[in-house]
C-alpha cells in the first residue's frame, strides 16, 4: 500500500492543477445540489420491531385518517393573576383562538378545553391539543405562522399562551462557539508548524471536505429522508478528521524536507506512510459508524453512513488534495524545525559544541516524556488506570432516556409550555401514554376495554385514565392514561411496563391485545432496543477493527491493547456526561438548564464514534514505533522514537479535536450538546491518558513480546507495508540538501 500511495502522491503533487479543479468542481457540483434541493426537516422516526411502532400501524389501518404519527401542537393558557380561565372575557379568548386554530388547511383537530376538560383543578390554567395530518418537520411554514399567530392574538388579551409539542421543530442552530472551535484549531496549527501556509493548509482541505460532505447530504436529504442531526452529526466529525489527517501528512512532508529530499519526493513519501496510517484510521471510522447499522433504527444507521461517507472524503482529499497544494505551496511550507521569522526562524535551533562538531539536536518534550514512562512503567500505569477508573463511577448510575421539551432552554416556548403543563396538570401531561387495546377478536370488545381501564386506573402512578375513544367498527379503542412523573423518569417506564405485563393476563381473559404507545412508550422503545444492541454492536465494531489492527501492526497484543485502552476511555466519558447532565455537576458551565436521563443513543453512538477516532491515534503514534522497531531499533528506544516524532503532533491532533467537538456543546439541540461534550471529553481521555501514557508503559513492559505474531498467521496476513519499508526501493530522489526551495545537488 505505501508504494501505491507513493505514486499517489507524487503524481498528486505533479498534477497538481487537474487535482485541484476535480475538488473543486465536486464541491461546486455539491453546492449546486445542495441549493436546489428541496428542504428537509427532521428524519421520520420509525422504530421497526417496538411494540410503540406496532401501535402505530396499527392506529393507521383501523382509524384512518388519524395520523396518529402526525405532528400536535399544545397551546396552553394561563389567566392573569386573580382571574380564572372560565370568566367570561378569558373563556371568549380560548374559544376564539380555537375557532381560528381550526382554520387550518392542515389541521386535522382542536380540542375545546372547556369541553374536553383541560382546564386545572385551580381554575388558572388550560391547554388546548391541535393535531395536524403530517410531521412536525413536513409542516408547512404557513401552518406553523398560523399557529404562532394565534397564541399571539390571545397573548394580545392579557393571557399568558405558549405552544408545546413538535409542530414547531426547528432546525438546531450551533452557536457562535463552533466558530470558536475552529479559531482554536488554527492557532494551534500554528504553533504547531510554525508557519500560516503549513497551518492553512489542513484547515483548508478539512473545510473542502465537510463542504462537500454537508452539500451532498443536504442534497439528498429529502430524497432519502435524513434529518437535521445527520449533517450536523457529518459536520462534527467530518471537520475533526479532516484537520487531523491533512495534520498528520503535511507534518510527515516537512519531516521528509528535513532530510534533505525534493518536494516531490517529499510529497511521495509522506503520502506512501502517513498516508497509509490516514487510510486505516479512516477504515476504523468508518467501520464505527457504518456498524450503527446493527442496531436497525433507520435514523441512527443514516447518520452513521453519512458521517461515514463524510470521513471516506476527508480520507481522499487527505491523499490527493493535501499533496497537491503542497506542490502549489513550494517554498512557503518549511521542513520541520524552520519557523516563519515572525515567530522566531532563523534562530539556531541548537548550539553547536565548543570543540567545532555537529549541532546537538535538543530533546523535545515528547522525547523526555517518553523516557521517564519506559523508566517508570509501572507506577505511571497504575495512575492511569485508576485516574480513569475513578472517572468511570459515575456511569454505574446511568439512566437513559429521550430528551423531551423539558430538556430545552427556558427561553423557548415549548419548554415554558412544558413548565405551565406542570404546574396545572402535573409532570405526567407532559407525555401522556397512549393504551390501544385491539379487541376484533374479543366477543366483547367493550367489556374487554372496560377490563383494561379498570385495571390501569388501580396501578400505582397512574393519575387519569380518559373514557375510551373507539373506531368506526368498534372493535378498536384508544385510552389516555396521565402518570404522576415526567415523560422521562423511571417511575413513568415503570408504568409501562406494568401495563405491558398486564396485557398477556387480559388476551387471556378476553382475547383482547393491549399495545402501549405514544412519544414517551417510544423513547423507552428505543432506549430498550439501543441497550439490547450495545453488546452485538461492541462485538462486531470492535472485532472488524481488532482484525485490521493486527494487519497494520503485525501483533495481536498491541491491538489488543488498543481495544482495552479504549474501553477505559470510553467508560470515563461516559462518566463524565453522566456527572454533567444527570448529576448536574459544572451544568452552568456547560450550559444544562435541565438535568435528567442521559441520551438513550450516547453509549451506543460514543461506543462507535469514540472507537474510530481513539485508533486515529493508536494507528498514528504506534506506527512511527513499529517503524523504529521494524528498522533495528531496541523495544523502548522505538517508544522513544515514535514520541519524538509523533507526540507533538498527536497533541496537535487531539486538541483540535477536542476544540471541534467543544464547540457543539453551544448547540441548541440538547442531543448535540450531549455528543458533543462527550466526544470533545473522550478524545482528552483516550489521547492525553490512554495513548500517551498507558500505551507506551504497556509497551515498554511487553518489550519484545508487544510485536509477537504467530508465524502461520504472519503467513497468513496481507503485507499493507504500513511502515513504507517498500519505499526503500525507490532511494532518495534528492541527494543534497534544499535551500529557499531550490535543490543544491553534492
Amino acid at each position: 500500500m505505501a508504494t501505491f500511495l507513493y505514486k499517489l502522491g507524487r503524481l498528486a503533487f505533479r498534477r497538481r492543477h487537474f487535482v485541484a479543479l476535480i475538488w473543486v468542481a465536486l464541491l461546486t457540483l455539491a453546492g449546486v445540489g445542495a441549493a436546489s434541493a428541496p428542504t428537509a426537516g427532521s428524519s421520520s422516526f420509525s422504530i421497526p420491531g417496538t411494540e410503540a411502532q406496532k401501535a402505530f400501524d396499527l392506529l393507521d389501518q383501523r382509524f384512518p385518517g388519524m395520523n396518529a404519527d402526525g405532528a400536535t401542537a399544545r397551546v396552553v393558557f394561563k389567566a392573569p393573576a386573580g382571574e380564572k380561565m372560565a370568566d367570561a372575557a378569558n373563556k371568549a379568548v380560548v374559544e376564539r383562538t380555537v375557532k381560528e386554530l381550526d382554520t387550518g388547511s392542515e389541521v386535522t383537530s382542536v380540542t375545546d378545553p372547556f369541553k374536553s376538560r383541560s382546564v386545572s383543578k385551580d381554575g388558572t390554567i388550560a391547554y388546548a391539543q391541535v393535531r395536524y395530518e403530517v410531521s412536525g418537520m413536513e409542516l408547512k411554514d404557513a401552518s406553523k405562522h398560523a399557529l404562532e399567530d394565534a397564541a399571539e392574538g390571545a397573548r394580545d388579551s392579557g393571557l399568558t399562551v405558549e405552544i408545546g409539542g413538535d409542530a414547531l421543530q426547528a432546525v438546531p442552530h450551533t452557536g457562535s462557539t463552533e466558530i470558536i472551535g475552529i479559531a482554536v484549531a488554527a492557532v494551534v496549527l500554528v504553533i504547531t508548524f510554525g508557519s500560516l501556509v503549513s497551518a492553512g493548509l489542513p484547515l483548508l482541505t478539512a473545510l473542502v471536505g465537510v463542504g462537500i460532505g454537508v452539500a451532498s447530504i443536504t442534497a439528498l436529504a429529502s430524497a432519502l429522508d435524513l434529518g437535521t442531526t445527520t449533517s450536523t452529526l457529518a459536520m462534527m466529525i467530518g471537520l475533526a478528521v479532516g484537520i487531523d489527517y491533512a495534520l498528520f501528512i503535511v507534518s510527515r512532508y516537512r519531516a521528509e524536507l528535513a532530510e534533505g529530499r525534493d518536494r516531490e519526493e517529499a510529497a511521495g513519501r509522506a503520502t506512501g506512510t502517513a498516508g497509509s496510517a490516514v487510510v486505516f484510521a479512516g477504515l476504523t471510522v468508518v467501520i464505527a459508524l457504518v456498524g450503527l447499522a446493527v442496531v436497525n433504527i433507520p435514523m441512527l444507521t443514516k447518520m452513521g453512513v453519512a458521517a461515514a461517507g463524510t470521513v471516506a472524503v476527508a480520507v481522499l482529499i487527505a491523499l490527493t488534495m493535501v499533496p497537491a497544494l503542497l506542490g502549489y505551496a513550494g517554498a512557503k511550507v518549511r521542513p520541520t524545525g524552520h519557523k516563519a521569522r515572525w515567530m522566531g526562524g532563523g534562530r539556531a535551533a541548537a548550539k553547536a559544541p565548543s570543540g567545532g562538531g555537529a549541532a546537538v539536536e535538543k530533546p523535545n518534550m515528547g522525547t523526555r516524556w517518553a523516557r521517564f514512562v519506559v523508566r517508570r512503567p509501572v507506577m505511571v500505569l497504575l495512575v492511569a488506570v485508576i485516574g480513569l477508573g475513578a472517572a468511570a463511577i459515575p456511569a454505574s448510575s446511568l439512566e437513559l432516556g429521550l430528551p423531551d421539551d423539558g430538556s430545552q432552554p427556558t427561553s423557548t416556548t415549548q419548554r415554558r409550555a412544558y413548565d405551565l403543563l406542570s404546574e396545572g396538570f402535573g409532570p405526567g401531561s407532559n407525555g401522556p401514554l397512549m393504551v390501544v387495546v385491539d379487541a376484533k377478536s374479543a366477543g366483547d370488545p367493550k367489556a374487554a376495554v372496560k377490563q383494561v381501564s379498570d385495571e390501569v386506573k388501580d396501578m400505582k402512578g397512574v393519575v387519569t385514565v380518559t373514557p375510551a375513544t373507539y373506531n368506526k367498527a368498534g372493535d378498536t379503542a384508544m385510552i389516555t392514561v396521565v402518570t404522576d412523573s415526567k415523560p422521562s423518569s423511571v417511575a413513568t417506564e415503570d408504568v409501562v411496563h406494568e401495563i405491558r405485563g398486564a396485557g398477556p393476563a387480559i388476551q387471556a381473559d378476553s382475547d383482547a391485545n393491549v399495545l402501549v404507545t405514544g412519544a414517551t412508550a417510544m423513547n423507552i422503545d428505543v432506549s430498550q432496543k439501543l441497550d439490547d444492541a450495545l453488546v452485538p454492536y461492541l462485538v462486531l465494531v470492535v472485532g472488524l477493527a481488532f482484525l485490521l489492527l493486527i494487519v497494520v501492526f503485525r501483533s495481536v497484543l498491541v491491538p489488543l491493547k488498543a481495544a482495552l485502552g479504549f474501553l477505559l476511555s470510553v467508560m470515563a466519558a461516559l462518566g463524565a456526561v453522566v456527572a454533567v447532565f444527570q448529576w448536574g455537576w459544572l451544568a452552568d458551565v456547560v450550559g444544562v438548564e435541565e438535568t435528567g436521563p442521559i441520551m438513550s443513543m450516547m453509549p451506543i453512538f460514543m461506543v462507535g464514534v469514540v472507537f474510530g477516532l481513539a485508533m486515529d491515534y493508536e494507528v498514528f503514534l504506534v506506527t512511527r514505533m513499529r517503524e523504529a522497531y521494524v528498522h533495528g531499533e531496541r523495544p523502548g528506544q522505538a517508544v522513544v522514537t515514535g514520541f519524538r516524532h509523533g507526540a507533538r503532533v498527536v497533541t496537535a491532533a487531539a486538541v483540535i479535536m477536542m476544540a471541534v467537538f467543544a464547540g457543539f456543546i453551544g448547540s441548541s439541540e440538547s442531543m448535540v450538546k450531549m455528543i458533543g461534550f462527550g466526544l470533545a471529553v473522550a478524545v482528552l481521555f483516550d489521547a492525553f491518558v490512554v495513548r500517551m501514557a498507558i500505551v507506551p508503559a504497556v509497551l515498554a513492559l511487553l518489550g519484545d513480546k508487544a510485536w509477537w505474531l504467530p508465524k502461520w498467521l504472519d503467513r497468513a496476513l496481507p503485507n499493507v507495508d504500513v511502515e513504507g519499508e517498500g519505499l526503500r526501493t525507490h532511494g532518495d530522489a534528492a541527494d543534497g540538501t534544499e535551500r529557499d526551495g531550490e535543490l543544491v545537488r553534492a
